[in-house]
């Protein structure tokens, strides 16, 4: 399991599938002290895990909308997400513009993809600018109307000529 193959700490907060909490619940038994498991909703905690971690994992097999992700990203935790809606919206992935990268995206919920964008998460950490840049990145992505009403703009020009 990942959790025995690299030197990093989970931390896993939410509610779900009752089968699925159990087995988070069995899995931070066995991995006290590398994996932190709460089930339910708590705000503050959120955002102290938010604050406290380098990465912030969304794997949403669909995301309307997204914010999550970018309270992440306003305290410094780099988001890794899938592909997909308010996630890919918001997220510009390393892979595809390393310049302007604030996160990391994977297109396909299974497993296999996960591991492997994590592991590329393990990577970037041990690249100290790198990581530093996209963190900087992230902290000052906007997400202001100005920049959704611009969007908006040259989407209505675009229609108009098309």
């Amino acid at each position: 399991s990942l959790l025995g193959e690299v030197s990093c700490q989970f931390v896993i907060l939410g509610s779900g599938d009752s089968s699925q909490e159990k087995a988070f619940s069995d899995l931070s038994k066995k991995w006290s002290g590398r994996l932190s498991v709460t089930i339910g909703f708590n705000d503050g905690l959120a955002r102290r895990i938010f604050a406290g971690s380098d990465f912030f994992l969304m794997p949403s097999r669909f995301e309307p909308c997204g914010l999550a992700q970018q309270y992440a990203m306003k305290y410094g935790s780099i988001p890794i997400g899938r592909k997909t809606g308010g996630l890919a919206d918001t997220i510009v992935s390393l892979k595809e513009k390393p310049e302007e990268a604030n996160g990391l995206l994977f297109e396909n919920p299974n497993p296999k993809d996960l591991l492997q964008v994590i592991h590329n998460a393990i990577l970037l950490f041990s690249d100290k600018n790198n990581f530093q840049k996209i963190r900087k990145n992230a902290m000052h992505t906007s997400f202001s109307w100005e920049s959704a009403a611009k969007k908006f703009v040259d989407a209505y020009r675009w229609s108009l000529q098309n």
